[in-house]
Formats: C-alpha cells, structure tokens, sequence
C-alpha cells in the first residue's frame, strides 16, 4: 500500500503543534523536579529558573523519606497494583475470548453491556462499592483497595478487540489437537496478545498507582495508604507549606511510572494499534 509523504509545510506545523503539546504536557512535571531541589527561599520567587542558586535536593528528598513512610506508601501501591493487574488479566481475559471467539447466546448483549460499562465513572459507584465493603467487613484492607477493580470492562474490550484479529483456524487447530478452551485461552491466545496485555497493564498500573478518590474513603489505616493518599497526608501533617519536600515526594512516586513506560513503550503502541487492524 503506498503512503502519501507530506509537504513540507503541512510536516512543519503537523511536528510544531506535536512539540508545543508535548511542552505543555512536560511543564507541570519540569516544574515539579525544580521545585523538588529548591530551598524555600527561591520557591515562590517571580523569575522562573529550573536549575536553584542553592542547591536544596538532598535535603527535600530527605524529608520526603524520613517525615513520612513514603517507601510504605510506595510499597503498597506495588502491592495493590500487582494484585489488581493479576487478576484483571485473569477475569478479562476468558472474558474477552468467550466475546471474541465462542458463539452463544447474549454474546452481543454481553459486549453491549461492556461497552456500556466504559461510559460509567468508577465514582458512580463508590457508594454502593463501600456498602457492600461495609457489607462483607473489608474496609480498610487491602482486600477494599483491590476488590472494585478486578472486573474492567476496558480490559476485557481491549483484549476482545486483540483477539478478533488472531485467524480462526488458530483456535480450530488448537481444538483439533485436544486444547480444551482454557488451555486455549492460556497457552495460545496469551502469549499471541502479549502486546496488547502489556498495553492495558501500563493503563491498570498508572490509574490505580494514581488513584485517590476510592482508597480515600476505603482505608484509614497509613500503613494501607497508596501513594497518593500517603502525598496528602505528608502534605497535611509534615510538609505545611513547605512545598520542597512535598514535590520530592511526588517526583518519587511519579519516576516508577515513567520508567515503566520508557521501558515497554514500543509494547504499549503495538499492543494499542493491534486491535484496530480489524
């Protein structure tokens, strides 16, 4: 299939409006990593400079580790992570073969459903979620931070939309040779979608790592609390006003982040564009 090249005037402001959205996307983060090696002094001064006259890194980065248990915090947003993503794949995954791959009857009421699903904000429903945490005697756990999310609907679309473009006679071979449908399900489609899982796992791992408003209400317990709420409560009981130490905490809970993404960038893309071949 032949491309069509740009001209150079429409590569010019295509690249320009690229460069200026990506500046500003940037600037909150350079911001933060300035503000995170500043003293106190230079902070709030008029004249923007990202490099201090004072360097104050060592001694913000300090305070954001020992004023608060921010390795706590961080350890247990690998935690809860970890145990969401594990099972996201688990449930969605059979979820999107059934949708993609098995005819019966409801499939496509099913699918509406989960699309349905996607429109729906989780703080919809964060009410009826904490009765029923309230319900089964799970606040303030890790069970009450891990158990809404273990059923994503944008999962499940992701994967079904990656399975659809793998050939049939891939799942007609395997059954032929004795796979019974799990086995299919675990031993074919997986390691044939692994982009596409990959992909969602950046997307699972960033929303929850950054999630505020759930564990909020759920946990009250600091050795429970996620990143987030752990920032919010070193800001409200360690660092005042002194912002230093509050953005050398938040750039140490953002860095996982970003270093997860440069890391499986190129899995991430090709696992997003798969599922739109077909």
């Amino acid at each position: 299939m032949s491309t069509q090249r740009l001209s150079p005037p429409s590569a010019f402001v295509r690249h320009a409006v690229l460069l200026i959205t990506g500046a500003l996307i940037l600037i909150p983060f350079v911001w933060m990593v300035s503000l995170s090696i500043k003293p106190p002094g230079e902070i709030f001064r008029a004249s923007f400079s990202f490099w201090p006259e004072h360097f104050y890194g060592v001694e913000n980065y300090t305070r954001a580790l020992t004023g608060s248990p921010l390795p706590r915090y961080m350890l247990n947003g690998v935690i809860v992570c970890a145990a969401i993503l594990a099972l996201q794949i688990a449930i969605c995954t059979p979820a999107a073969y059934a949708l993609a791959k098995l005819d019966f009857p409801g499939r496509n009421l099913l699918f509406a459903l989960v699309l349905i699903a996607l429109l729906l904000p989780h703080e919809v429903l964060a009410l009826p979620l904490f009765i029923l945490g309230a319900k089964l005697g799970i606040l303030n756990s890790y069970a009450a931070l891990v158990f809404p999310y273990v059923v994503s609907p944008f999962g499940i679309f992701l994967f079904r939309q990656f399975f659809k473009t793998i050939p049939d006679d891939v799942v007609h071979a395997a059954r032929l040779d004795g796979f019974s449908e799990l086995a299919i399900v675990w031993r074919i489609m997986v390691p044939m979608a692994l982009p596409a899982i990959i992909a969602f796992g950046i997307f699972s791992v960033v929303s929850h790592w950054n999630s505020l408003f759930w564990p909020l209400i759920a946990v009250s317990d600091q050795t429970l609390m996620p990143p987030p709420l752990g920032i919010l409560v070193f800001k409200n009981e360690e660092a005042g006003n002194d912002y230093g130490p509050l953005m050398a905490a938040s750039t140490l809970v953002v860095a996982p982040l970003i270093v997860a993404f440069l890391s499986a960038q190129r899995w991430f893309v090709e696992g997003l564009t798969g599922g739109a071949v077909k």
